[in-house]
């Protein structure tokens, strides 16, 4: 039986995911090698400054890419990084056709890369499982095309919408079942995100105790109060402290040890606070494309205010906090007006035990 051409892009894809939570700044990349309806090389982007995906696919399929059909999930590259561009392998291999996924939004590339291929009499067809591939990369359009990260808020909330009670108690919300979910998720992302009133409070580590892979660690800190011995400052992972810039000229003790534990990060002011928007920026120069953002209400409720949320991933339990001075998990300033409240769209609904993890895309 003859395999249709979404059939073999869609199998790369499943190899691309191999790459996940591994080839940052990078976007995840699978390749196969077709010919005579066989699969002869297979590829995926494994890490940023090792071979990209058709290179791979090519060097496993040798001579055997002759005449044949390469699948790539996304455009070939045709300019220097890290590695030299993929182009110039794909075109000595000899195959015949390339079938593209999309084309590479990166303004260094964007449908050069294709144009080199057809001058090189390689037919090129574009446009297979987009939409898919487009999610599955969705952080690394956004860097590369905004330069600024990709962020996930994930929230573990009762169905009254409070993340602790009235006296600041929240262990635990949600089950067991949804808080090793969401812990998994960490090693999907660049960095780990927190205010310092979830630091104070609840004084967690952010680890990612299952994998190699240790995401940055950083916490919004107006006013450099986080204490040199919280738990955020324990494993490998590097700590970020964002905070006001008129607080570095103060040398402060709790500055200095502060200073030797984690990277200071200097931060125009807004309204006394955190310019958000300036301190995106700023990690994006730091090469961070992703943040899952785990707290608390006022940070959640700011990167609203600011409309830099993404994506939300909300597991509701079902239980009844009440009172007025619990803490609601999204604070900050809010809206006047319910036309103006920020909108899911491409929802979805898991359960987790009791609990509903409710994931979507802010329009």
């Amino acid at each position: 039986m003859k395999k249709t051409r979404e059939y073999y892009m869609n199998l790369a894809l499943k190899l691309a995911l191999k790459g996940k939570g591994k080839t940052s700044p990078n976007p995840l990349v699978g390749a196969l090698v077709v010919k005579n309806n066989r699969i002869v090389g297979r590829g995926f982007h494994g890490q940023a400054g090792l071979s990209h995906a058709e290179v791979i696919a090519l060097d496993e399929a040798q001579d055997l890419a002759e005449g044949a059909t390469l699948y790539v999930t996304l455009e070939p590259c045709c300019h220097f990084g890290r590695t030299p561009p993929c182009v110039a392998r794909v075109i000595k291999s000899g195959v015949k056709e390339v079938i593209v996924g999309m084309v590479d939004p990166n303004p260094l590339n964007n449908g050069k890369g294709i144009e080199i291929l057809k001058q090189n009499k390689i037919k090129v067809k574009v446009g297979f499982l987009e939409d898919k591939l487009r999610r599955l990369n969705e952080a690394f359009i956004k860097y590369i095309t905004r330069k600024t990260p990709f962020i996930t808020v994930k929230v573990a909330e009762s169905l009254d919408g409070r993340i602790a009670t009235r006296t600041g108690d929240s262990k635990w919300i949600t089950s067991d079942k949804s808080r090793g979910f969401a812990h998994r998720l960490r090693a999907d992302f660049d960095a780990i995100m927190v205010g310092v009133n979830t630091v104070l409070r609840d004084n967690p580590k952010l680890d990612v105790w299952f994998s190699k892979r240790h995401p940055v660690k950083i916490v919004v800190d107006s006013q450099l109060s986080t204490p040199g011995k919280a738990s955020i400052f324990s494993g490998s992972s590097p700590v970020v402290i964002a905070t006001l810039a008129t607080r570095l000229g103060q040398e402060t003790e709790n500055r200095v040890i502060l200073a030797h534990k984690a990277k200071i990060l200097e931060i125009k002011e807004k309204a006394g606070q955190i310019n958000l928007k300036d301190l995106m920026k700023k990690l994006a120069g730091m090469g961070i494309t992703s943040i899952l953002v785990e707290g608390g209400g006022m940070l959640i409720g700011s990167l609203f205010d600011e409309g830099l949320v993404d994506k939300i991933m909300f597991f509701i339990s079902p239980k009844i906090i009440g009172g007025k001075e619990a803490i609601s998990s999204v604070m900050g300033q809010g809206i006047a007006r319910i036309e103006r409240a920020a909108k899911l769209k491409n929802m979805s609904l898991r359960r987790f035990g009791e609990d509903f993890l409710i994931e979507g895309y802010i329009k």
